[in-house]
């Protein structure tokens, strides 16, 4: 069963391609996307979890060493640790792009992401029961999860070159914030298997959005109970936005770029409102990326989604007649 929508799925494999077509990618303008993704996906995920640094402060503490006045040190320090757990993970690509996933491997980046808030659990399975407030979900008893982890770590093995990369990198992600192996930092390290598996496929660093996080919580909420398309387009969007990012940064500037703008801006040159805009942006029907709270899309995007409507429409008279 495909829970990834066709438009979508074709959408990001020929932008995977693009972006494949370009390499080999100019060293510097990488080192430097890689940076700024680095930063953006360990504010973003340290602040789902509720880390009260902002943007610039998270540059801030790992960049340049500062301490942020008025900001708790577990604060500082989870921004450290969650950096360097990247680190590992673009050093286990850049060493080898076929890394075999494993409990191990979940553990490492377990370890590195707590290694200093909480240093005693650090990489160690929870050996008691824990509830997770706000949520619907009570993970499994502590003696089922290294059975549980196993059992994973199977599925994975059996699904892999079978399953859809963005469907099984999805569903792993449910899977382990699911199981809740370790008493904290279940997220952060779903968020950084999942992108392991994504990287090894060749897709950018995929960061989940601090100003996206009820919706987060939402899909997998609806994933708790079987609900698995609304987490996977969730993904897929998120995928996609870090796709435009890369195209739009190493495009060579011979290249006809399409540009990113604002719904509000776009609407006044389509037939559509930005309100209905960005309904067709929320329904992944039309190719369009987050930049804070505001979707952005292209002219030629809704160009394409007009064709592929008027294209669909002749799709089913036919099959009426």
């Amino acid at each position: 069963m495909s829970y990834l929508s066709p438009i979508i799925k074709t959408r990001l494999e020929e932008k995977l391609a693009k972006l494949n077509k370009l390499r080999p990618l100019p060293k510097s303008a990488v080192q430097k996307l890689r940076e700024k993704f680095q930063i953006e996906m360990t504010y973003n995920s340290n602040a789902i979890e509720g880390n009260s640094l902002t943007l610039k402060e998270t540059f801030l503490v790992i960049n340049e060493g500062i301490t942020v006045k008025g900001k708790p040190l577990k604060d500082h320090l989870e921004a450290k640790d969650h950096h360097a757990a990247l680190e590992y993970l673009y050093d286990l690509i850049d060493k080898d792009k076929k890394h075999t996933i494993s409990e191990m491997l979940i553990k490492n980046l377990h370890q590195i992401i707590v290694q200093e808030t909480d240093k005693e659990w650090a990489g160690r399975y929870r050996n008691a029961n824990v509830i997770i407030g706000g949520a619907k979900h009570t993970p499994p008893d502590a003696l089922q999860v290294p059975n549980k982890m196993r059992d994973l770590i199977s599925w994975l093995t059996t699904q892999k070159g079978k399953m859809n990369i963005i469907e099984m990198t999805a569903l792993l992600h449910h899977k382990l914030v699911h199981i809740h192996p370790f008493f904290d930092g279940n997220g952060r390290t779903a968020r950084l298997t999942m992108n392991l598996f994504l990287m090894q496929a060749g897709y950018p660093l995929v960061v989940i959005m601090k100003t996206d996080r009820k919706k987060y919580y939402d899909v997998l909420d609806k994933a708790d109970s079987g609900k698995y398309e609304p987490l996977v387009k969730f993904v897929a969007q998120s995928i996609e936005r870090s796709l435009d990012i890369y195209l739009k940064t190493l495009t060579p500037a011979t290249t006809k770029q399409e540009k990113f703008v604002s719904l509000t801006e776009i609407s006044k040159t389509t037939p559509f409102s930005a309100k209905y805009l960005n309904l067709l942006a929320r329904q992944g029907k039309l190719e369009a990326h987050k930049e804070g709270r505001d979707w952005l899309t292209t002219k030629e995007a809704v160009e394409r989604y007009l064709k592929n409507r008027t294209r669909q429409r002749k799709i089913t008279t036919l099959s009426n007649i």
